[in-house]
């Protein structure tokens, strides 16, 4: 870990070099009046939107919108399967129907899916007009960096992971919250208005409907990824005929949460890391064809018992397709069977950093248990 005193409050890093726009923006979190101890930047960070990735704010009595991400809830959902090992033929039948029948990016459920969490939203506008739509949403992967893999264990298990978020909800509400943010700061002066770090008072009447809002989204997001991975597993059990799943990892990696550090209760905003209590188990992916694990928290207090939540960008979507040939791609997937480029290779592995180094920078946040290898991969 290395600290930087470049604020009012330091910044401690576990990644061995912080890009500049990045630091820049860690600088700008550090200087807010009611940010508490320090700032944290995990081992993947890279710059992001107002706050970087990868990035952990603690704060006292204010919650702000961009330090959580217009994904809210992202995360991810890893399960253990019965099956010991799966042969090519298996694996590209399994990505093949997964592909086909899965709606990926754009595409919704032709019916109306059904979750208790429709039956009593909260009474907030912003939710009340994306709740027609959302039925249709819920079970659906979504695009970008989104996706549904098989992974070999090296515990002997092939693993299904399955890496989405809260659809439409969670842009909708950090959109809406944002500007509300915004229009407040400009009477408050609380936060200088170019650094898109406009905060709520959590105990205002905005505060408290972004509060609900966004853990409606996270209680959204987690029943995406459980159907996700329902639809998924039924497509590999019919393909290599497993009986059950031996056991789940769910995480989420964009969300605010009230907990007490240092002796404060304060308001932890995580965006792209994950909490990491001691022996609390965690999910952190490389890229589409590079490992990821399975880990056990350590509960480190320095890092606000967070750890990364990937192995965090190199380079922009933009540089990425900028730089990277379908002929790279396909050279960093070799092996590995796959499905969804689309001229788009913003998502190939050398887009990320070196998830080995990420993982060996932050051996104080987790403890590795289980490697995972890529063997077939749906992207969004």
């Amino acid at each position: 870990m290395e600290v930087f005193y470049l604020g009012r409050i330091p910044i401690k890093s576990w990644a061995r070099e912080v890009e500049k726009e990045a630091l820049d923006q860690a600088i700008n979190l550090s200087n807010l009046p009611f940010a508490c101890s320090h700032i944290a930047l995990m081992a993947d960070v890279h710059t992001g939107f107002g706050m970087p990735i990868g990035g952990v704010l603690a704060s006292k009595g204010v919650i702000i919108p961009n330090a959580v991400g217009v994904d809210i809830g992202c995360g991810i959902i890893a399960a253990k399967t019965d099956i010991k090992g799966m042969d090519s033929r298996e694996i590209g039948r399994v990505v093949d129907r997964a592909h086909r029948n899965i709606p990926l990016g754009f595409n919704h459920h032709k019916k109306p899916r059904d979750w208790v969490g429709f039956d009593n939203p909260p009474n907030i506008k912003v939710i009340l007009e994306e709740m027609d739509s959302a039925r249709y949403q819920l079970g659906t992967l979504g695009g970008g960096n989104h996706f549904l893999t098989m992974e070999k264990g090296s515990d002997g298990h092939v693993w299904l992971m399955v890496h989405s978020g809260s659809r439409n909800f969670g842009y909708k509400i950090a959109e809406y919250y944002n500007k509300i943010a915004e229009k407040l700061n400009e009477k408050t002066k609380l936060v200088p208005p170019k650094q898109d770090l406009a905060g709520l008072y959590l105990d205002s009447e905005e505060g408290q409907e972004y509060f609900i809002a966004m853990n409606y989204a996270l209680d959204f997001a987690k029943e995406n990824r459980r159907q996700l991975l329902e639809q998924f597993y039924d497509i590999f059990r019919e393909a290599t005929g497993s009986e059950k799943i031996l056991e789940k990892v769910s995480i989420h990696h964009n969300y605010a949460s009230i907990e007490t550090h240092f002796g404060e209760k304060v308001i932890v905003h995580r965006k792209g890391a994950i909490r990491a209590e001691k022996g609390e188990l965690g999910v952190i992916p490389g890229s589409m064809g590079t490992p990821s694990y399975i880990v056990e928290g350590l509960g480190n207090p320095e890092s606000f018992k967070s750890c990364s939540h990937g192995a965090g960008r190199v380079m922009s979507r933009r540089q990425a397709n900028r730089t990277i040939t379908k002929e790279m791609a396909d050279q960093a997937m070799e092996g590995i069977i796959y499905k969804g480029w689309k001229g788009d290779f913003s998502e190939a592995p050398m887009a990320y950093k070196d998830i080995e180094e990420v993982m060996k920078n932050q051996k104080d946040l987790v403890k590795p248990l289980v490697k995972l290898e890529p063997l077939g991969v749906i992207k969004g």
